[in-house]
């Protein structure tokens, strides 16, 4: 056990963590120079294409450690490992705010973390998210600066944020290139020396966190587990402590680029098991595998329950497909465990799902990934948040979803998510962001200097006005410069109405949206305007309308196609003209009475890219 490490990488998007791996399975030789090509970890064609990493992704390799004179200070000589063969596991993880939660099981299930920060970008506010992350489970940090052959890279600058940071010396600190493959040797060695062995009794009763899982279509579920005590054995007959569920253990092994079947894992291992499980819903991600013969007293203590920020339906286009959906939804879940879901009807789009999700990007990638894996065509509806409803008797009532909010004389009050975001930018756009927050309804807390031209501004902002455009604005008028990060916290009242789009008076309820008092107006004409350019012309005049209760608040006219009924009359009498256009009325009027108007679901998108 004392020659196995446990480790993960820890950055913000884009400072090179999957590159970096790339160079340390080359460099243990853990993939042949056949199988190697960039981000060998991004296994899903969404992650090579955006350029992100969305799963975190879990290999162990195998490294020839040799004991150096304790040249460089940094250990006393008696601390220094022996020299020889190290198991290490790494999990590389994703770097974007939205995945936080698949950082945080990968955190659960190692000992000690590399912290890359990008040479040229310095730390950034997931950086320091993460970091908060990894020091509340007592991990070993290794500081690595990536990226320093570039020519934009400032190593000494970020040499001291790192050192503000963290308050590690500077001789800790690794710096290292993903690209040419420099400062790999010290990256290996560092967490052979710094990184603690896994702690845990071989001779314990059988305790073994699940911190991920995967359908297969033809092994059933494969769940992905670190050995905390005792040791598991292939044919072993285990239980899932929380669901209470017994199998036998088919399979057992390591995972390599690919898996491999071991005998035996051990504690401190990292490992998979195949146990022929059906039913997504027995596996719960957090769960504590242990022996039926020889059960542990209690669970182990796992990760928190995630809670999903944005809501938002999903309908399968086709009726039929309802039951598809759900299976679809719940493979999804076993391989992403932030996604939440319960079944939902609307009248305009039959029935679906109401899915919560951790934000914008994690929408966008779960229905690209349910049209990619399970060819499920879906209409998602407007995203929004969670609001607390109280009526008149001070009962509180959880709406995910406009049209579950009660009769406007009932209610009392309304309160909605409030977020704590940090910013961290330079100097020079300071202005511009805080206008930004402020069009938000944002409330200034504190704005502190990092170091140099850098700073930190954290606001206080309703959640549902970051849901939707927050981001990119904030990106593009930083000008890539501003790093986001943010954590719940808590309720407020607020002056809220419920807007409805009503098509020739009937309410189109997929298209309602929850909204602040101040911003309705202008928010209802917009939405009023964009439809009218979406909305196909029919024989007949569509009145699209913005109302909040009985007020109509704003009015636009998709005019109808009228064929030129009067072209055959040349000459004669007026009368003959009238009769053929009140005949033509008499016919359009009746048609509207019986005519309905379909929403082409690029309506339902473009209300979300309204600026």
């Amino acid at each position: 056990m004392k020659n196995i490490r446990n480790f993960c990488i820890i950055a913000h998007i884009d400072h090179g963590k999957s590159t970096l791996a790339d160079r340390l399975l080359e460099r243990t030789k853990t993939v042949d120079a056949k199988d190697l090509q960039a981000q060998v970890l991004d296994d899903m064609d969404l992650e090579r294409e955006r350029g992100i990493t969305i799963k975190s992704h879990a290999i162990q390799m195998e490294y020839q450690y040799n004991r150096k004179s304790d040249a460089d200070g940094l250990l006393g000589d008696e601390k220094r490992p022996e020299s020889g063969k190290y198991i290490l596991n790494l999990i590389d993880t994703p770097g974007h705010v939205d995945f936080s939660y698949e950082v945080s099981r990968s955190i659960a299930a190692c000992e000690g973390a590399l912290l890359v920060v990008d040479a040229s970008q310095g730390v950034q506010a997931q950086t320091i998210s993460n970091l908060y992350m990894a020091l509340e489970h007592d991990l070993e940090i290794i500081p690595v600066m990536n990226k320093c052959d570039m020519d934009s890279a400032m190593p000494d600058m970020v040499e001291d944020e790192i050192i503000d940071l963290l308050g590690c010396s500077r001789e800790e600190i690794i710096r290292a290139s993903g690209k040419t493959g420099m400062g790999v040797d010290e990256i290996l060695d560092a967490v052979v020396e710094r990184v603690p062995a896994p702690k845990g009794d071989p001779d314990a009763p059988l305790q073994c966190l699940i911190f991920d899982s995967v359908f297969n279509s033809f092994r059933g579920i494969i769940a992905y587990f670190k050995v905390v005590n005792g040791v598991i054995r292939k044919g072993d007959h285990v239980k899932f402590f929380n669901t209470g569920k017994e199998y036998d253990a088919d399979e057992v092994g390591v995972l390599k680029l690919d898996m491999q079947p071991r005998a035996e894992l051990r504690t401190g291992d990292v490992g998979y098991i195949i146990s022929g499980i059906k039913t997504s819903t027995e596996v719960k991600v957090g769960d504590t595998i242990t022996h039926v013969s020889r059960p542990c007293e209690n669970a182990i203590a796992g990760f928190e329950e995630v809670k999903p920020m944005v809501f938002a339906g999903v309908y399968p286009i086709e009726a039929e497909d309802y039951e598809n959906l759900r299976a679809s939804l719940e493979k999804l879940q076993l391989n992403d465990a932030s996604l939440t879901f319960t079944p939902e009807s609307s009248v305009a789009l039959g029935f679906g799902f109401r899915c919560g999700f951790l934000g914008l990007l994690h929408m966008e990638i779960i229905q690209e990934r349910l049209d990619r894996e399970f060819d499920m065509d879906v209409i998602t509806t407007v995203p929004n948040v969670s609001y607390q409803v109280y009526d008149k008797q001070g009962n509180m009532k959880e709406v995910h979803n406009p049209s579950g909010m009660p009769d406007l004389t009932l209610i009392d009050h309304i309160e909605e998510p409030y977020i704590r975001a940090s910013i961290i930018t330079t100097t020079n756009f300071i202005g511009p962001i805080m206008t930004l927050c402020l069009g938000k309804r944002g409330e200034l807390v504190k704005q502190t200097y990092i170091s140099g031209n850098r700073v930190e501004i954290f606001y206080d902002l309703p959640l549902g006005e970051i849901v939707i455009d927050f981001y990119d604005k904030l990106k593009s008028i930083s000008k890539g410069y501003a790093s986001f990060d943010y954590h719940a916290n808590g309720f407020r009242p607020s002056r809220l109405v419920k807007l409805d789009i009503l098509l020739n008076g009937e309410p189109v309820d997929a298209l309602s949206t929850l909204t602040h008092a101040d911003n309705a107006q202008d928010f209802g004409r917009r939405m009023c305007e964009k439809l009218k350019e979406l909305l196909p012309r029919q024989q007949f005049d569509i009145a699209i309308q913005a109302a909040i209760g009985a007020k109509i608040i704003a009015r636009e006219t998709v005019k109808q196609v009228r064929k030129d009924v009067t072209a055959k009359c040349y000459g004669g009498d007026i009368s003959r003209k009238r009769k053929l256009l009140e005949k033509q009325k008499r016919g359009k009027k009746r048609m509207k009475q019986i005519g309905n108007v379909e929403v082409p679901q690029k309506a339902f998108l473009a209300v979300l890219k309204l600026d």
